[in-house]
């Protein structure tokens, strides 16, 4: 175990501008409170989650702990550290999707339902959005908006309806227009989406890590607990993956 002092000095070494000095350090408070992360990790466990997922995710949220963490705190660094960690893992669980949903827009689409069923009890039928927007004192927009962000996803080529004369079938992908006219650039950014969201969660974060946090492959194995050498070979996976993926679509 390190000393107070030592830890003190790690600590304002892994927030260094020297890439070097900062790379280095935090990977040594990394590799000394992995017991940490374990231990937070098994309580976890059983939710259909791959606990090395998990345990990786764990590792994210010591990172913004050590990046976070100020030294004029009045609490030890463990202290700081763990609520970080679950929080990290909580909104992976809660979030683990493609399309992100905040948590009050989640909360007004609850109560919408609620007031929706007390209004057609009520009313004997479907309530308007009016009604439900006048019953909640929101804006019209407000409801519209909630509702919609709760809605199940579809695949872009997902079957929408058949032709009316026998022909292919018509999938949700031929019903979408861009209002640019730049057809072809929008729907390459929503296949790539759709492509990064069907990608193992390993290569998922490092793919997000790499090319979308702008990060090192060497950054990224200090955050996810892995050698440069498996960093780059997951990448390479992944690129080829997506590669492949976005032929078949």
């Amino acid at each position: 175990m390190l000393k107070d002092e030592e830890f003190k000095e790690l600590l304002i070494k892994a927030q260094s501008s020297d890439p070097a000095i900062r790379e280095a350090a935090t990977e040594s408070i990394l590799q000394y409170n992995l017991n940490l992360v374990r231990s937070i990790v098994h309580r976890f466990t059983n939710r259909g989650y791959e606990w090395d997922d998990l345990f990786q995710i764990g590792c994210i949220g010591l990172l913004k702990a050590i990046e976070r963490f100020d030294l004029n705190f009045s609490v030890k660094f463990s202290t700081y550290a763990v609520p970080m960690i679950i929080g990290e893992i909580r909104r992976f669980l809660r979030d683990d999707n493609p399309i992100k949903v905040s948590r009050p827009l989640k909360e007004l689409a609850y109560r919408v339902h609620r007031v929706q069923e007390k209004l057609q009890g009520a009313l004997g039928r479907e309530p308007t959005i009016s009604e439900i927007a006048k019953e909640l004192s929101l804006a019209p927009q407000e409801i519209v908006s909630a509702l919609e962000a709760v809605q199940p996803q579809l695949s872009l080529y997902e079957q929408a309806f058949h032709d009316s004369d026998g022909g292919d079938a018509i999938h949700i992908l031929d019903q979408l227009m861009h209002s640019d006219g730049q057809d072809s650039a929008y729907y390459d950014k929503l296949a790539l989406k759709e492509v990064l969201a069907r990608l193992p969660l390993k290569e998922r974060t490092v793919i997000y890590l790499r090319f979308f946090a702008d990060k090192t492959q060497t950054e990224i194995a200090t955050i996810i607990g892995l050698s440069q050498v498996q960093v780059s070979r997951i990448e390479k996976q992944a690129l080829k993956l997506i590669k492949t993926l976005l032929q078949t679509l």
